[in-house]
C-alpha cells in the first residue's frame, strides 16, 4: 500500500493536510528555513551549509537571499551558479528543478502543488502535484509566479509579474499574465 508521501512523489492524489508523515516532513523543513532566514548576513559559510541541509541537491556555486520558504527541501534541485534574490518560495510537493546559470529577481514563487475542483475533494486536504524544470540559463525577473507543470527551456527570460502558466521554449523572452513569448532571441 502506498503511503500519502509516495503518492505525493508519484504526482497521485493525496492528503497533504492530515497525513503525520508529511506533516513532520514540513515542520522538519520549516524549521531549518526559519533558521536560515535569521542568519546574519555575515554569515555566509553557516547559510550555504544549513541550504545544503534544506536543498536535496545543489552543485557548488549558488545563493538565496533572505527569506526563503519552501515546504519540503528533498524536491529542489539547484544547477551550477544559482542565485535567488529576496522573497523566494518554492512550494516542492513535487520535483522542482533548475539548471546552470538560473537568476530569479525578487518575490518570485514556484508552485507545484494542485487542488481537486471538486469542492469535497478539496476540503477533505486532497491535492495532487506537477513538476516545474527550468532548463540552462534561464533569468526571472521579479514577482514572477510559476504554477504546475510548466517547463521553460535553456536561454529563456522571463519579464517581471508574469504568470507562467504553460511551457515556454527556449531562446525566448516571455512577459505577461498569462505569460506569452514576444521575442526570440
Amino acid at each position: 500500500m502506498k503511503t500519502e508521501k509516495m503518492k505525493m512523489l508519484d504526482g497521485e492524489m493525496y492528503n497533504a493536510n492530515y497525513d503525520e508523515e508529511l506533516i513532520k516532513d514540513r515542520i522538519a523543513c520549516k524549521e531549518l528555513c526559519y533558521d536560515y532566514n535569521l542568519l546574519r548576513p555575515s554569515q555566509v559559510e553557516e547559510k550555504k551549509k544549513l541550504m545544503r541541509s534544506i536543498i536535496s541537491q545543489t552543485k557548488e556555486n549558488f545563493w538565496i537571499e533572505t527569506p526563503f520558504l519552501c515546504d519540503y527541501g528533498y524536491n529542489i534541485e539547484l544547477g551550477e551558479n544559482f542565485y535567488s534574490n529576496h522573497n523566494l518560495v518554492i512550494l516542492d510537493e513535487a520535483k522542482v528543478k533548475f539548471g546552470n546559470n538560473v537568476f530569479i529577481g525578487p518575490n518570485c514563487s514556484f508552485y507545484t502543488a494542485c487542488h481537486p475542483l471538486d469542492v469535497k475533494s478539496r476540503n477533505e486536504g486532497l491535492e495532487f502535484t506537477k513538476p516545474i524544470t527550468v532548463g540552462n540559463n534561464v533569468w526571472f525577473g521579479g514577482n514572477v509566479t510559476v504554477i504546475p507543470g510548466v517547463t521553460i527551456g535553456d536561454n529563456a527570460v522571463i519579464g517581471a509579474g508574469s504568470v507562467v502558466n504553460r511551457d515556454i521554449p527556449a531562446n525566448v523572452v516571455a512577459v505577461g499574465n498569462p505569460c506569452k513569448v514576444i521575442k526570440e532571441l
